[in-house]
């Protein structure tokens, strides 16, 4: 859900507002060539052209241009990580295996099979790490609270 409401000094402080946050997410503020009342006006590479006609031109209608913005904005705690290179996932077992190739460097053995089962444990919601159960409860069962060691006490006290 998002809030918004009339702007105290006008569309060009919303969009400076905006400018400030679409370093690094998505679109940047050169691409950025015109706004007014209605519309923003941004530039685009087209990929399924080549040559001079790559580079587009669109305008855009401002709460059009501010949705399709805010799609890329991640939630608070989340960051933008891209993996290039050799490591990229789709191609990292093939770009591996073609680098050890021209290096001449031995494939890595498989790790052997270890007779210890696999871990069934659920992980944690929160750290990932492996819950322990110290006790399960039954639907509509309340759960036991700990001993009363006051009984326990009071019979050894003298």
């Amino acid at each position: 859900m998002v809030y918004a409401k009339a702007p105290f000094a006008g569309p060009e402080a919303v969009l400076a507002y905006l400018s400030r946050y679409t370093h690094r997410v998505a679109i940047s503020n050169s691409r950025l060539i015109a706004f007014d009342q209605d519309s923003v006006t941004f530039r685009y590479k087209d990929y399924r052209r080549d040559g001079t006609d790559r580079q587009q031109v669109m305008t855009l209608a401002a709460d059009e241009f501010i949705r399709r913005f805010l799609i890329h904005v991640l939630p608070r705690g989340f960051h933008r990580i891209r993996h290039n290179g050799l490591l990229a996932g789709s191609a990292r077992r093939a770009s591996l295996a073609l680098a050890r190739e021209l290096l001449d460097v031995a494939t890595p053995p498989d790790p052997p099979d270890s007779d210890k089962p696999e871990d069934f444990r659920p992980p944690c919601r929160c750290c990932g790490g492996r819950m322990i159960i110290i006790e399960t409860f039954e639907r509509r069962q309340q759960p036991r609270g700990p001993p009363d060691t006051s009984a326990t006490n009071r019979e050894t006290d003298p």
